[in-house]
């Protein structure tokens, strides 16, 4: 085993071999600016909140995209995506410190599997390209859209990959966003079509194929527990360096070690609280409890 610390992470995402791949846990104290409600992220928030506060019958608690699903087919799909411009679109949230560390470091390419715009707004004096996934849609054999944004505002429309101007960062919402308009993988029905998309390499635009190879990741609030992220996960870091990458899992369980290992994932038993707090101390070596040690999945 080897000894990777935070200030060798956070280098590798400053100059950017190293890639943020962002899950849920990064908005953990993320609040609604009028009422201080968290924000719905993770997979159970998301559901009590598309019900009202209330939790749904025990097989649709087991994942948002089911729940989403049972929503879609007795109200339409349009029930979810309503309900899903309304949480991360209309209301105001504060932001999380992740994403202000973000802001200073803006890093070239950074992948979020949330449906929020806060890494957006991290780079809304930058100009870059936003890359979002789509399902169910008809005549296109590709699952994403792609816009430019100049430093102020999005293009009106979406622009073809051969036009991505590619020394510009990335940002790379797969399973979508409100801004500019709103699009979203959600249900059930919609991870399955994205996600053999995906697996056949129609999800993901060709430069980006290019750009990712030997790439290395960094996976910020994200447990490798639940199933449509785990295979989402997997075909993102398609071509990975040796290791993939290394997941900030404070306490990891069986299940996510062994995943982990199957991924070539080393683990690394801190929080994203630790790697905000190495961040801050301006090249000083971490040491001692700090020097965390790579643990073989």
């Amino acid at each position: 085993m080897t000894d990777t610390s935070l200030l060798d992470l956070i280098e590798g995402v400053r100059n950017g071999s190293i890639v943020p791949y962002l899950g849920p846990g990064v908005l953990e104290s993320v609040t609604r600016t009028d009422s201080g409600e968290r924000m719905p992220a993770d997979s159970d928030s998301l559901i009590m909140a598309m019900n009202n506060g209330k939790a749904m019958a025990p097989r649709l608690m087991y994942e948002f995209p089911r729940a989403a699903m049972d929503v879609e087919l007795k109200r339409g799909r349009s029930a979810v995506t309503r309900f899903l411009d309304a949480t991360y679109g209309a209301a105001e949230w504060t932001r999380a410190p992740l994403h202000d560390w973000l802001a200073g470091v803006i890093p070239p390419y950074v992948i979020d599997i949330n449906r929020d715009t806060q890494l957006q707004d991290s780079y809304s004096n930058t100009p870059h390209t936003l890359i979002r996934g789509i399902a169910r849609v008809g005549g296109t054999d590709y699952r994403f859209r792609i816009h430019h944004y100049d430093g102020s505002r999005y293009s009106a429309n979406e622009i073809d990959q051969a036009e991505v101007d590619t020394a510009l960062p990335v940002l790379f919402k797969p399973m979508g966003s409100p801004l500019p308009d709103a699009t979203y993988i959600a249900s059930d029905a919609d991870y399955v079509d994205y996600i053999t998309e995906l697996m056949g390499g129609f999800a993901i635009p060709d430069f980006l194929k290019t750009y990712r190879k030997d790439k290395q990741y960094l996976f910020l609030g994200i447990r490798m527990t639940r199933d449509t992220e785990r295979m989402v996960l997997s075909d993102m870091i398609y071509a990975s360096g040796s290791p993939a990458g290394w997941a900030l899992i404070a306490d990891p369980s069986d299940k996510e070690r062994r995943f982990c290992k199957r991924q070539n994932i080393r683990i690394i038993e801190a929080d994203i609280g630790e790697l905000l707090a190495a961040a801050g101390l301006a090249g000083r070596t971490i040491s001692g409890s700090n020097a965390l040690q790579d643990v073989g999945c």
